[in-house]
């Protein structure tokens, strides 16, 4: 849970270990503004801040096991409504697992300037729900997010000179954390986003990670199940009316 508020609260710049982190990218797609625990606090008190810093944007608030028991029976009660049940999916990188074989014509490659990382956006806006119409905002965060951290690898793969697929892996904390695996919609059920999965675990344990996690939607879960992922928790994605929708 550490790794995923410190790639989340990456996007705005945010301090991810606070007791209420909440992070604001200003780009209209619920995951990339919100609220990844709270502890320690007032529910209703942290409620208001929330809805203070975050107004004008779609945004989530994560609930998983770092946040005080009670949370999402509070966030009911205040009104909000649960969106997504997220498989917080882990694994022991110094096990053995198969290594399935890259597709044909797949290659995988760092995205580290400026038409990797508007390649990179062009390939998972479509299936991260992210509007056309802010694609250059996204890029400029992207390129924002790659000089203050360049720990967080961007791994694009690419189909006749196309980047088809992405996955970004982040290596900045204890354990490595996936993130952002994508792939379009017309290169789906080839293999390409596990190829991709595997090449970011592959970076992990070169950097002496032990452990890696992802958060698995229901489509992800048996992919990354037959990696060798299993599930050690989940996250509830909570999202008040009044939020505006992406």
């Amino acid at each position: 849970m550490a790794a995923n508020r410190r790639y989340w609260t990456g996007w705005s710049g945010d301090e991810p270990d606070v007791d209420l982190p909440i992070y604001h990218s200003g780009i209209p797609q619920g995951l990339l503004n919100g609220v990844l625990r709270v502890r320690n606090s007032s529910l209703d008190g942290a409620i208001r801040q929330a809805k203070r810093q975050l107004d004008g944007s779609p945004w989530v608030w994560w609930v998983g096991d770092d946040s005080d028991d009670g949370v999402a029976e509070g966030l009911l009660a205040a009104g909000a409504e649960q969106v997504s049940l997220l498989p917080i999916m882990a694994m022991d990188l110094a096990a053995e697992q198969p290594v399935p074989a890259i597709p044909n014509g797949l290659t995988i490659r760092q995205a580290t300037d400026r038409p990797d990382i508007e390649a990179f956006v062009g390939a998972y806006a479509e299936p991260m729900g992210v509007p056309a119409h802010c694609l250059d905002q996204v890029v400029e965060r992207e390129l924002d997010y790659l000089a203050r951290e360049p720990e967080v690898v961007r791994l694009a793969g690419i189909v006749d000179g196309r980047t088809v697929a992405t996955a970004t892996v982040s290596l900045n904390s204890d354990v490595a954390g996936v993130f952002c695996v994508a792939t379009d919609s017309g290169h789906r059920r080839r293999g390409i986003g596990t190829a991709l999965t595997v090449a970011a675990l592959r970076l992990a344990r070169m950097a002496g990670h032990r452990v890696a996690t992802l958060q698995a939607s229901g489509a992800g879960r048996p992919v990354y199940e037959r990696i060798g992922f299993e599930t050690v928790s989940h996250y509830r994605l909570f999202r008040f009316p009044s939020a505006t929708e992406a």
